[in-house]
């Protein structure tokens, strides 16, 4: 009975303490996401009245705007590019009448139109709607129902405002909606790379990367590095951003040889047809972004590992594809060299998972 008494005294103790510490997360996630967007709203209102004369357009406003995001990202670390300075600008663009609001809500208890709630990643997504009653509806809905920036771009991407107004039937549109979202999770604000911008913290690889994917990673880094033929390493989960969305690739290389880009992207599973396109868009994003006048066309390398078997497929664009038979071939290490690696290391993990398992078990 005391031993019985001790565990359900133990399992009370650990209950209180978890929730303890997901309110402070929770509490954390809101501080930092309010203190950004009112920093974000702030730069935006000075980038539109300093820079630009209070104009919404100016003739040498875009270079200010290059110099300011170049001078910011020196000092401040990612986050500032001029990408992200135009969406600064184009938020407070959209929410000029803030301090008005405020100043009067003594008054008239008229309301911020903003709500701390929000990340700065819910109003990117919330400046793509144009509607201005649209866009109020979704930021107070989200603000109230607690969404994640998921499920706020579900919502807007199925046009839940929209089929409520339609609908005569407010309450099944509700129920389906309320039934499509993705439940929050509660370490989700770590994974914001906004709020590892804001704050200036490294974008830590383990925060997106599971532990067998890490483990093989790992292992390529090195193989390729031993190799031998060229390879330098440049950068791990290598992030690019189109439009609102961050995509990020596995493994960056540059061949000194080829002098060309090598991206690598890992999957644990089936090589499937949306893989190889993904892989084509992160190829053209980069051709476009990052790849410089000298250098020879980027390589794509998917590498997907399961447990029947083990496949790697090289993806170049279609303009490059004759280089890379004749001169890329024979430098680069080949599918079967890449297949036979997989299957080892992926081998060698889980029987190391194994003796863990028997050993801690």
């Amino acid at each position: 009975m005391k031993k019985q008494s001790i565990g359900v005294s133990f399992h009370n103790i650990y209950d209180e303490i978890r929730k303890i510490l997901f309110e402070a997360r929770a509490k954390a996630w809101k501080a930092v996401n309010s203190a950004m967007v009112e920093a974000y709203w702030n730069v935006g209102r000075l980038i539109v009245e300093k820079e630009q004369g209070g104009k919404k357009r100016a003739a040498y406003g875009e270079a200010v705007l290059a110099d300011i995001s170049s001078r910011l990202t020196e000092e401040f670390g990612k986050g500032f590019d001029l990408t992200n300075l135009r969406k600064m600008r184009q938020f407070y663009l959209t929410f000029p009448k803030r301090d008005a609001a405020r100043l009067e809500s003594t008054k008239s208890q008229k309301r911020d139109p903003l709500r701390s709630e929000l990340s700065w990643s819910h109003y990117r997504l919330l400046l793509r709607v144009e509607n201005e009653q649209a866009r109020l509806w979704y930021i107070n809905e989200a603000a109230d129902q607690r969404w994640s920036t998921r499920q706020l771009e579900r919502q807007i991407n199925a046009f839940y405002y929209e089929r409520l107004l339609a609908s005569k039937k407010k309450t099944s549109v509700r129920k389906e909606a309320k039934e499509k979202l993705v439940k929050v999770q509660p370490e989700h604000f770590v994974r914001d790379p906004y709020v590892l911008e804001f704050l200036n913290l490294k974008d830590y690889p383990g925060l997106r990367e599971a532990k067998l994917e890490q483990a093989i990673i790992d292992n390529l880094q090195n193989f390729l590095l031993e190799l031998g033929k060229g390879f330098s390493f440049v950068a791990r989960q290598k992030r690019m951003r189109f439009d609102d969305e961050d995509f990020y690739v596995d493994l960056v290389f540059y061949n000194y040889i080829l002098k060309c880009f090598v991206l690598i992207d890992l999957k644990i599973g089936k090589l499937t047809h949306q893989d190889i396109g993904q892989m084509d868009s992160y190829l053209r994003m980069f051709e476009e972004h990052c790849r410089g006048e000298q250098d020879s066309p980027t390589i794509g390398l998917i590498l997907c590992s399961n447990k029947n078997e083990a496949i790697a497929k090289y993806s170049v664009l279609q303009g490059s594809r004759h280089l890379f038979a004749s001169k890329y071939k024979l430098y680069l290490p080949t599918e079967e060299e890449f297949v036979r690696e997989l299957q080892i290391e992926r081998e060698k993990i889980e029987r190391k998972q194994v003796s863990e398992i028997v050993e801690f078990g």
